[in-house]
């Protein structure tokens, strides 16, 4: 009996130490650690941004996990090998190496995107302010609100770490803003074109010459500086800042195009209270002839439309009517500036309109800065 029980005990003791040796086919830690790898992967975007290895893994994944699935039920000793848990943890270090080299490339997205986004901010608020400077916001028209929308979904993207699609949002509004600046450079070149600031110079000169010679006032406006000065008896007599149309920097071209004339015109009628619906005003007599020979030309090149007219009714004055203070091509001064130019000047006083009257102006300034901004971005 004592014999039996002492070959029972062994058994059972042999029994538990089988147990206790045995251990599963697949430790659970090992798919605990694979499937923190799969989410990182997610949560790295690896599907966009590795498609290739993270296709790779995921077919080798489902794979091993079928064939856990089956041999769940398994046990072996701890010395013998493993197949599957072999396969399980190769895959680990690829998915932990994708991992890796995945948030390597993370950071180096997040650095050039918050670069390039920053920078892009940067430019586009220096180019804002320029184009707002010389009026150019109305040449561009929605080129500026799209060129803004598209910053800002860099931005957006950016902040939602989807570094790649901010990089390609920044990448457009580059493009964008310098199309804008080529296009301002293409309609207000003439600003910094060299013989035109020279004749426009020429006229001035003689407007002031005319001045002298006849001890009469006189009128030079500066569009590029939005200025307007009063000359009497060839000297300066005070200048007034001013407001153009709405296109004013542009050459004017037909009736509508809220460009505001260049050349030498005359004052034909000073128009008071119940006379205007301005403040005061100084009727101009534009069209001259020389304005009818460019438009008819300009008509017969196809530049302008054959529905197209000349348009009129150009003037000098006050600011009194709000609904109309952005002009359609006339020239705009403060009431209080006005009252003295209009007690100042006559009938037929010649009023000479430019473009610029000297190289460093304001439109030729902020063209060389968009440009070198251009340059920069």
């Amino acid at each position: 009996m004592a014999l039996h029980r002492i070959h029972k005990t062994l058994a059972a003791m042999l029994c538990i130490f089988c147990l206790i040796g045995c251990v599963q086919a697949v430790p659970p830690d090992l798919l605990v650690a694979l499937e923190a790898i799969d989410q990182d992967l997610i949560a790295l975007r690896a599907p966009e941004a590795a498609p290739e290895e993270y296709g790779q893994f995921v077919r080798q994944w489902v794979s091993l996990k079928a064939r856990v699935q089956l041999d769940d039920d398994l046990i072996r000793w701890p010395w013998e090998s493993s197949d599957l848990e072999n396969d399980l943890r190769r895959l680990y270090i690829i998915g932990e190496r994708t991992v890796s080299q995945l948030h390597e490339r993370q950071a180096s997205q997040h650095r050039a995107a918050q670069a390039k986004v920053v920078r892009l901010e940067e430019q586009l608020h220096t180019i804002t302010s320029k184009v707002e400077s010389i009026d150019g916001r109305i040449l561009l028209g929605e080129k500026v609100v799209q060129t803004d929308l598209l910053v800002k979904q860099a931005r957006s993207f950016f902040e939602q770490k989807d570094f790649q699609r901010a990089i390609q949002a920044a990448e457009k509004a580059d493009h964008a803003l310098k199309a804008q600046a080529l296009l301002l450079s293409q309609e207000l070149g003439r600003y910094a074109n060299e013989s035109r600031i020279a004749s426009w110079q020429a006229l001035a000169r003689q407007t002031i010459e005319w001045s002298r010679l006849h001890q009469s006032t006189a009128i030079v406006v500066s569009k590029a500086d939005r200025e307007l000065t009063l000359y009497k008896n060839g000297r300066k007599v005070i200048s007034y800042p001013v407001r153009l149309g709405f296109n004013g920097m542009l050459e004017k071209q037909f009736q509508g195009d809220g460009a505001t004339p260049e050349g030498r015109y005359r004052v034909t009628d000073k128009r008071g209270p119940g006379q205007t619906q301005f403040y005061r005003a100084l009727a101009l007599d534009y069209p001259n002839a020389e304005d009818r020979r460019r438009f008819e030309l300009a008509k017969k090149s196809g530049k302008i439309g054959s529905a197209k007219g000349i348009g009129g009714q150009i003037e000098i004055h006050g600011a009194d009517n709000e609904l109309l203070a952005q002009t359609l091509g006339c020239i705009m001064l403060d009431n209080p500036n006005m009252a003295v130019l209009y007690g100042g000047v006559s009938v037929g006083t010649p009023v000479t309109i430019v473009g610029a009257l000297t190289r460093e102006n304001a439109v030729a300034l902020a063209l060389s800065e968009l440009v070198q901004r251009r340059d920069e971005i």
